[in-house]
């Protein structure tokens, strides 16, 4: 499977994604990796309403997603991942994903959360997380749109 890229979004599928990131990666199938929205019909429909003409999507809880990648399901198509957190993408690699690079969009401020950026709000264990990434060999970078620069997330992390 070419998994052509890593996106954390808090709002997961949403027009910015649709519209821009898919083209400009090139994916074929948009994969949403969220326990909470794969079991929920309402979420799921809302995501489907994103999906661009053209572009297969999968809405999947962590699990049956790593199970449907190692067993080598996707492996003729360009994945393009999308998550919430962090987290997700560490136990995905755990159990034998192979990811490499990350890019982190929108994360949304909340009452815990502290500013990394304008549009990138964290916890503690949203740092940790990446913090495992980076120690696991990922690339992270924040990038908002397509034709924002590429930060090194890592070192914005730095300053928190």
């Amino acid at each position: 499977m070419a998994i052509t890229a890593v996106r954390i979004d808090g709002r997961l599928l949403h027009g910015q994604v649709a519209n821009m990131w898919t083209n400009v990666v090139g994916a074929t199938r948009i994969m949403v990796i969220d326990d909470e929205v794969a079991s929920s019909d309402v979420a799921k429909a809302g995501i489907k309403l994103a999906k661009p003409t053209g572009v297969n999507l999968s809405i999947l809880s962590e699990q049956k997603a790593v199970n449907n990648i190692n067993e080598g399901r996707y492996d003729s198509q360009k994945v393009f991942i999308l998550v919430r957190h962090p987290r997700v993408l560490v136990n995905m690699i755990q159990k034998g994903v192979p990811i490499t690079s990350v890019n982190v969009g929108n994360m949304s401020q909340t009452d815990e959360t502290k500013a990394i950026t304008n549009s990138i709000n964290v916890v503690q264990a949203d740092v940790d997380a990446f913090n495992e990434l980076h120690k696991l060999g990922v690339s992270v970078t924040a990038q908002m749109v397509p034709s924002d620069p590429v930060l090194n997330f890592i070192d914005l992390l730095k300053k928190f």
